[in-house]
């Protein structure tokens, strides 16, 4: 079961939700709120699987909403405005809907938020193992309504970009809402290090290191004052002088 909150201050769009989530089976309505801070008290509170968000509200806006949001679960905008698209695609919002929409329309948002949690799961059940189904160590990550699965041993570095983390292999690049503590976390730590405040490097694919930065294949990656004795340290060679 689904449990979903509908956020909008327009009590005829809250009937809509409610009315489209009473006539499909696998989503249960914990409740409708008028405003965002109501909502807050329901989220603390509760467990939310999904939220059908309106954007232009008093006082507290969907998108204000959504970026305060710690552990946000997946949200689908519904609004008259079309554009906010583009922040919706930047938030990883799972659908967008624009008032007025059809119960055919409401049910391929659903579809693709349950389909997402199918994958979730899966998901979270391998990174327990910390393998895929062909038994090489691996993780699974969110990029946009997908979750991309990356082998350890496919990763040159992860560079943090704020609120996201860049993972870059010889193949593909991938970016992904993340903290890079997480991702340090997530990483085996006999394969990985961390040399700066924004890389994380595969040590085994590093090509050579310099008193300040590093190469891996073409790009050169700072190595910090915090880092650095670490590092040489691993490699079991003295720290060159400055």
């Amino acid at each position: 079961m689904i449990r979903c909150l509908a956020i909008d201050d327009e009590m005829l769009a809250l009937d809509l939700i409610e009315d489209n989530i009473k006539k499909i089976p696998f989503l249960e309505l914990v409740k409708t709120c008028r405003s965002a801070m109501e909502a807050l008290e329901i989220m603390q509170a509760q467990k939310i699987d999904l939220i059908f968000l309106d954007i232009q509200m008093p006082d507290i806006t969907g998108i204000q909403l959504l970026k305060s949001l710690r552990n946000r679960p997946l949200v689908v905008f519904t609004t008259a405005f079309s554009n906010y698209a583009k922040e919706g695609f930047d938030l990883d919002v799972i659908d967008y809907l624009l008032k007025p929409y059809s119960f055919d329309r409401f049910m391929k948002a659903v579809n693709k938020a349950q389909e997402y949690m199918k994958m979730r799961d899966v998901a979270m059940v391998h990174e327990h193992r910390k393998e895929g189904p062909s038994g090489e160590p691996c993780l699974f990550v969110r990029a946009g309504y997908k979750l991309v699965k990356i082998f350890f041993h496919e990763i040159l570095y992860v560079e943090g970009l704020k609120d996201y983390v860049k993972i870059v292999t010889p193949e593909k690049t991938v970016i992904t809402q993340m903290s890079m503590k997480t991702m340090e976390e997530r990483l085996p730590s006999g394969e990985f290090v961390r040399v700066h405040r924004s890389f994380i490097v595969a040590f085994n694919k590093i090509e050579s290191i310099q008193k300040q930065a590093l190469s891996i294949g073409e790009k050169e990656i700072p190595i910090s004052e915090q880092y650095r004795e670490q590092i040489f340290k691993i490699i079991h060679y003295e720290k060159p002088t400055d």
